[in-house]
C-alpha cells in the first residue's frame, strides 16, 4: 500500500489539486494508493475553489469529494510519505510534529529540487493552469521517487511513543 499527503496552506487549492493529479497519475496501478491531502492553516469543511475544479475538468480528471481539514498528529500518522508545497510547510511540521518528520518532503524533493509550488489562490485561471502544469510536471517526474517512499509494510505506519 502507498499513502501520501499533500500539504498546502488552506487545502482548498494546491494539495487537493496535487491529490487528484497524482490520483489519475496511478489509476491504472496494480498497487494500491491512499492519496489525501490537508493545510497547516486549513479551516474545516470547505471545498477546493472553482477554478481548482476548472482546472481538473479541463485536464479530464475526475474531480473527487473534499472538505478541508487541518493537519493533526493523528492525521500524519496515517501517511508514509507527507509532501509539502513549500519549506514553510515543511520546516512548520517538522518543528510542530517531530515524530513524523522523517516522511516530511517538500514535493520538489521528489525531483531532487527545492522549490515552493507557488500559491494561485486569488489569482487569474491562467495561474491556477500553471501550477497544475507543475504539479503534474514534478508528479511525473518524480513518481518513481514518491512510489518508493510513500510505500508501506503493514495496515501500521505509526508506533505511539511509550513514556
Amino acid at each position: 500500500m502507498h499513502t501520501v499527503l499533500f500539504i498546502c496552506t488552506a487545502n482548498v487549492c494546491r494539495s487537493p489539486l496535487a491529490a487528484a493529479l497524482l490520483r489519475e497519475r496511478v489509476k491504472d496501478s496494480a498497487q494500491d494508493w491512499r492519496i489525501e491531502s490537508a493545510g497547516t492553516w486549513a479551516l474545516e469543511g470547505y471545498p477546493m475553489v472553482s477554478k481548482v475544479e476548472q482546472v481538473l475538468n479541463e485536464r479530464g480528471v475526475p474531480i473527487p469529494p473534499h472538505r478541508s481539514r487541518k493537519v493533526t498528529a493523528e492525521l500524519l500518522q496515517q501517511f508514509q510519505l507527507i509532501l509539502t508545497m513549500e519549506e514553510g510547510h515543511k520546516e512548520a511540521l517538522r518543528f510542530e510534529f517531530p515524530e513524523a518528520a522523517s516522511r516530511i518532503y517538500m514535493l520538489s524533493e521528489m525531483i531532487n529540487q527545492r522549490f515552493n509550488v507557488p500559491d494561485p489562490m486569488g489569482k487569474s485561471y491562467r495561474e491556477y493552469k500553471i501550477t497544475a502544469q507543475e504539479l503534474d510536471r514534478v508528479i511525473e517526474k518524480g513518481l518513481e521517487k514518491i512510489s518508493q517512499l510513500s510505500q508501506s509494510e503493514g495496515p501500521s505506519l505509526y508506533v505511539p511513543k511509550v513514556e
